[in-house]
């Protein structure tokens, strides 16, 4: 039964326990690409690597590009309701969360994928 994890450190741990983390940076590469917001993460970057680029990809993004964003969003199919359930007081603080579901809904996709 797919559990999602409670923090992107914990999720990054469980991707690689998995031997699934590859797969989950060619998951979130390839979304991003559809979005027309290429990322192109080197499967071989580091986890703290990946938390750290993609908070800033977001940041920017939120910060930028809303409507970019926006479609980012849809395109990975972000749950709405956890979207607006979010404290946007801290603009950095707001991306970190959003990065972190981002992962959550990718690693989702990897997970299924691999047990299906």
């Amino acid at each position: 039964m797919y559990i999602a994890p409670a923090n992107t450190d914990l999720l990054l741990s469980e991707a690689q326990k998995e031997s699934l983390y590859v797969k989950l940076v060619e998951q979130v590469n390839k979304d991003f690409a559809l979005a027309n917001e290429p990322v192109d993460f080197d499967v071989a970057i580091t986890p703290i690597n990946i938390k750290m680029e993609l908070h800033e990809k977001v940041y920017k993004l939120i910060q930028y590009k809303f409507g970019e964003y926006l479609n980012l969003l849809y395109i990975i199919d972000v749950p709405e309701k956890e979207i607006k359930s979010l404290n946007g007081g801290d603009l950095s603080e707001l991306a970190e969360q959003v990065a972190f579901l981002i992962l959550k809904r990718e690693w989702q996709k990897v997970w299924f994928r691999n047990r299906f």
